[in-house]
């Protein structure tokens, strides 16, 4: 995985999930800037909202005894990306998006 790849990461103790950009990963961890997978439905309605604010994702670091699992976010069958999900209710991807936070 590279760099600037959308993620899904799984995590353990406690329990979670993780989509977003992957920033680094290396023997101690893995960095990315994205949200808990359980929130992304209200992140999308906050950006959404007509007086929404101009919203980021936090950068988070994880250390590698908590990382279970990375999957690169993609397609699997007629089942869509977390991205493209993104991307069809915001109509940009989310590096796009991200990018205006550059």
């Amino acid at each position: 995985m590279d760099p600037h790849s959308i993620v899904i990461v799984s995590l353990h103790t406690p329990k979670e999930k993780v989509w977003g950009e992957l920033l680094a990963i290396n023997p101690s961890g893995i960095t990315v800037r994205g949200i808990d997978l359980n929130s992304f439905d209200h992140f999308i309605r906050q950006i959404n909202q007509p007086d929404g604010e101009r919203m980021g994702l936090p950068t988070i670091f994880f250390p590698m005894n908590r990382v279970e699992r990375v999957a690169l976010d993609e397609p699997s069958g007629a089942i869509p990306s977390m991205d493209e999900l993104f991307a069809r209710k915001l109509g940009r991807s989310l590096a796009e998006y991200l990018a205006q936070f550059a």
